[in-house]
């Protein structure tokens, strides 16, 4: 069993910056790729950016050149730097945690979400 914990989350105005971390605590050992989700009102949850252990990443073309996410393996933390952010990516941000097996996604756990706001 894992628990993911978020924290970063926050307002900050359109151009501004935030990094959000994830922890991931238990058994962490069977997660093979994390990952951040976000979810606008009345929007579906969509994903953010991935990253597998050995430090393979995806980003969504929204945010690419924007967001970077990384990953400290020793501390079982994901991270998600928000640069030259704008109102669009006000959401709920989720993180996620699974396996990826030749290239499929399985995503088992997730984090309570934290808000960020963007304001124009």
């Amino acid at each position: 069993q894992v628990h993911l914990v978020e924290s970063g989350g926050g307002l900050v105005q359109a151009g501004g910056s935030l990094r959000l971390s994830c922890a991931a605590y238990g058994d962490p050992i069977c997660i093979s790729i994390m990952g951040w989700y976000r979810q606008a009102p009345g929007k579906e949850r969509e994903l953010v950016a991935d990253i597998t252990s050995g430090g393979s990443t995806n980003l969504a073309d929204s945010v690419k050149g924007r967001f970077t996410i990384s990953r400290d393996n020793a501390k079982n933390t994901v991270y998600l730097q928000m640069n030259s952010l704008k109102p669009e990516d006000t959401a709920v941000y989720y993180c996620a945690a699974g396996t990826n097996v030749a290239d499929h996604r399985t995503w088992d756990y997730w984090g309570q979400g934290t808000q960020v706001t963007v304001s124009s």
